[in-house]
């Protein structure tokens, strides 16, 4: 089928690539010329596993351009990806999708199928068909349908090859079986439904696995109160099939494009309509909190930081991601920094990206011995594999005091017992 995709960021890329990979003809439309000229040459501007590689073995298939007239006036179906940010009240911004549907409306010369896949709140769907429909230029119908994405930063190549379910919110069983027919060649469970519905569905599943790790957050920090093991925990809540063992893993709290946006764009819908969902309201507090447990338990060891060398292991949100939205390191660092500490960090692939928000008060390190050599402190903030498979004994050999203040949990806090290094995670013993 010959596809447009609005929007090359996080969503709008993966779901393009992904789909001129089962043979659609894909464009891909983005305002920034640089970015596709890049994207040109098979060149992916985000960090995302196995990204790059499918694209360019998908390249017959795929074109990227910013004239949006030639890309929408013949497409048989439109797909609008572009970020749906939250407003300061808590609110989704929506201007990005209603520009798309303002460029839509004037260009298609054909029927076709709009699908918001971008995180709407609930009711959008028919109010974007509406608008559309408003500023038609042509005589054409246009249906619009609602297919909302399911990807995990860090492994959404797979999420959208091998997804969990597809859902398809559609008001005319016309449009149901355009969109059965995009997805054919995807082996995935299709739930077709009505637009309000597949909204929904996408807010209640963010929003639980977002209460998910709230809860084994709220769990962990008891936990060391009582002398009780997190890990151990959540293990024996996960045998449970009614519980599930996913997202039982203990931390400083979620990040990242999805979930804190979900979140409160959903708090902020129940609110704006006389409701109040309770539970959401304490996971995101719940969460907010959870980002300076680091820095809360260095007070253990130091009484100030002033003049003090800090080590930082990670600075994206979560690892096999670049993305830095959310991240607890953005809140941390700044504070190490307000307290005195001189910072040294490190990440894989998230220096670029940080350097653009904290260009000159930290030293970044090509290294984890780099960057804990000489330190006072080291604390981790994503659970990098390079930081997982380290040889812990070099923290001792290299830092000035070996005190290693863990977000994720990273080792067994067996290993460390007799080492003679400080080792502080979530939920769990410390081992001196």
């Amino acid at each position: 089928m010959k596809i447009a995709v609005a929007g090359t960021g996080y969503v709008g890329l993966v779901t393009g690539v992904c789909l001129a990979s089962k043979g659609h003809q894909v464009t891909c439309v983005d305002i920034d010329e640089k970015k596709v000229e890049i994207m040109r040459q098979g060149i992916a501007p985000i960090y995302e596993v196995g990204l790059e590689e499918l694209m360019r073995d998908s390249m017959n298939c795929l074109t990227f351009t910013t004239d949006y007239q030639m890309a929408y006036k013949d497409a048989e179906v439109i797909f609008i990806g572009v970020g749906t940010p939250e407003k300061k009240d808590g609110s989704a911004n929506l201007t990005y999708v209603y520009a798309v549907a303002k460029q839509i409306a004037e260009t298609v010369e054909q029927d076709c199928v709009v699908v918001v896949k971008s995180t709407v709140p609930i009711g959008t769907n028919d109010k974007v068909e509406a608008y559309i429909q408003n500023c038609l230029k042509h005589d054409v119908k246009v249906t619009v349908a609602s297919n909302p994405e399911f990807l995990a930063q860090g492994t959404a190549v797979q999420d959208t090859l091998h997804a969990a379910r597809i859902v398809i919110g559609v008001e005319t069983p016309e449009a149901g079986e355009i969109l059965q027919k995009v997805y054919a060649d995807f082996d995935a469970p299709k739930l077709v439904t009505n637009r309000r519905s597949a909204e929904m569905i996408k807010y209640a599943s963010n929003d639980f696995l977002a209460l998910k790790i709230s809860y084994i957050n709220e769990i962990a920090n008891l936990c060391e109160i009582v002398g009780a093991d997190v890990e151990d925990v959540a293990k024996g809540m996960g045998y449970d099939s009614r519980i599930g063992d996913k997202f039982l893993k203990s931390g400083i709290g979620y990040g990242g494009s999805c979930f804190p946006k979900d979140t409160k764009a959903l708090s902020w819908l129940a609110s704006f309509n006389d409701n109040e969902i309770k539970t959401i309201k304490a996971a995101i507090e719940v969460n907010e909190s959870q980002k300076f447990k680091l820095i809360k338990k260095t007070k253990k060891y130091y009484d100030d930081l002033e003049g003090l060398t800090v080590a930082v292991l990670g600075l994206t949100f979560k690892p096999g991601t670049d993305d830095l939205r959310e991240a607890p390191s953005l809140v941390n660092i700044p504070l190490l920094l307000e307290d005195g500490a001189k910072v040294k960090a490190w990440d894989p692939v998230g220096v670029e990206n940080f350097k653009k928000k904290v260009p000159d008060e930290i030293t970044y390190c090509d290294s984890i011995e780099q960057t804990i050599q000489d330190a006072d402190l080291c604390l981790i903030f994503t659970e990098w594999e390079d930081v997982t498979q380290f040889d812990i004994l070099l923290y001792k050999e290299l830092m000035n005091k070996p005190i290693v203040i863990d977000g994720r949990n990273c080792y067994r806090v067996s290993d460390f017992d007799g080492t003679g290094i400080i080792y502080d995670s979530i939920g769990r013993r410390c081992a001196k």
